[in-house]
């Protein structure tokens, strides 16, 4: 049955208004990641004493205090993907296939993702509304009458913590997994050692592996921080319109941690193995 003009041109007008929202938010966001970057550059050494502190406890609220949390899924991964596949493979005589497993759906793919989006989920409504209450309060405007550059005080500490943060978690995360794993088999007792355990998955690694694991892990954290720090301090937040901001944040990063992913898995597939 055609659809009708009038009810197909209304279609039309509202995807194409949905694609140019999405690429002037792309462009506000790459803009507002320039002038952070150029503020992470040119002042490198300015105030440490006050950054410092700041940047530290980015790390400790985004980080330590997800580390439960982070170490809980990791094992979850860990006895599901590892331990139950790893009693698959050892019933068919295929256990050197785990480590395959391991690196090609873990340690790519899922670590990186799941930290990042425990991040975001934790620390990113929290930024929002933080940020966007005080630009409503005339904080930045305050601060700018002091002559402190808002993007150095309120965004780079946030942004260089929480990109830290997602890294480290997503170390522990695969750690926990690794070790989750390894307790499965020993406790359901399969023909498998710890040390061709731990050599399937040595030699299942690329060296390429890790620096494109950091790299992948520090894109997530940058990338979630700056949205989350774009949508408090794009303009100032009434209480109602919280909700609306968060719901942005998660959806904005997502759709970027989704293209990176894929650019990533490019890389990885353009790789010699």
């Amino acid at each position: 049955m055609p659809i009708p003009t009038e009810r197909f041109q209304r279609l039309t007008e509202s995807l194409g208004l949905r694609v140019l929202l999405f690429l002037d938010t792309t462009r506000r966001l790459g803009a507002f990641t320039l002038i952070t970057l150029g503020v992470v550059v040119t002042k490198a050494g300015t105030a440490r004493q006050v950054i410092g502190p700041l940047i530290r406890a980015q790390v400790i609220g985004a980080g330590v205090r997800l580390l439960p949390i982070v170490g809980f899924i990791g094992i979850a991964l860990g006895l599901v993907i590892i331990g139950q596949t790893l009693r698959l493979l050892s019933q068919v005589g295929q256990t050197q296939l785990i480590g395959s497993l391991f690196v090609t759906v873990l340690f790519r793919e899922l670590a990186p993702l799941t930290a990042a989006l425990v991040v975001l989920a934790r620390v990113g409504t929290p930024t929002v509304v933080e940020l966007g209450t005080s630009r409503a309060l005339g904080d930045v405007e305050a601060l700018e009458a002091l002559g402190i550059d808002p993007i150095h005080y309120l965004v780079v500490p946030r942004v260089l913590g929480i990109t830290l943060a997602v890294f480290s978690l997503s170390v522990y995360l695969l750690l926990f997994a690794v070790g989750s794993g390894w307790l499965f088999s020993f406790v359901a007792n399969l023909a498998i050692t710890g040390e061709d355990y731990v050599g399937q998955i040595a030699s299942a690694l690329r060296w390429q592996d890790f620096p494109l694991l950091a790299l992948k892990t520090l894109s997530f954290g940058a990338v979630g921080a700056l949205v989350a720090c774009y949508q408090g301090l794009s303009r100032p937040l009434r209480l109602e319109e919280v909700p609306d901001a968060a719901t942005r944040t998660v959806a904005h990063s997502v759709i970027a941690f989704l293209f990176l992913d894929a650019a990533f898995l490019v890389v990885n597939l353009l790789l010699p193995a």
